[in-house]
């Protein structure tokens, strides 16, 4: 099956892909237009797409469309992290990546958010049901991969961010 993968990093890809590689056609998509500021973006772009270049896995690269995310997150900016802001936040990646996977004719999307010990399955797998209008949403747990990814974007000195991203989360606003 062609699956066309969200990836919120490289690091966090680093610990699925080769995986699901076995298993899927897998195209990488990196769709963060949550990330600030622009060069925190730049370096996560450039690790995801170096982990691609390594694996041999195709990468789209999507657009920075910060201004457009604010506007979906408008009201929210002092949410608590793991709140509404970040249901928003996943559903607009994941609208954005289900846009694409129709575009380009793929069957199936799914993504590397769940790998987070921070984040939601269930929002996570709400928000990627809710975009997958046209094309299917593959639900996956990646948490037990979270320590080897890890170890692998250590092994391939990929940069790793201590941050989600959000600019909000960044500025301690919540």
């Amino acid at each position: 099956m062609k699956l066309l993968l969200h990836i919120c990093c490289g690091p966090c890809a680093s610990g699925v892909v080769e995986e699901l590689c076995s298993e899927h056609e897998v195209t990488l998509f990196f769709f963060n237009p949550n990330i600030w500021p622009k060069d925190e973006y730049e370096k996560r772009a450039d690790a995801a797409k170096k982990l691609s270049e390594r694996l041999g896995v195709p990468i789209i690269m999507g657009n920075y469309e910060h201004e457009n995310w604010k506007d979906a997150v408008k009201g929210l900016e002092k949410e608590k992290e793991g709140g509404s802001r970040c249901s928003v936040c996943y559903e607009y990646r994941l609208s954005g990546t289900s846009r694409k996977a129709r575009e380009l004719g793929f069957e199936f999307f799914a993504t590397t958010l769940s790998i987070s010990p921070t984040k939601s399955n269930r929002r996570i797998n709400e928000a990627g049901m809710k975009a997958s209008l046209g094309s299917n949403f593959v639900a996956y747990d990646f948490k037990k991969s979270y320590r080897k990814s890890v170890d692998k974007s250590s092994e391939q000195a990929l940069y790793r961010q201590r941050y989600c991203g959000c600019e909000f989360a960044m500025r301690g606003s919540n």
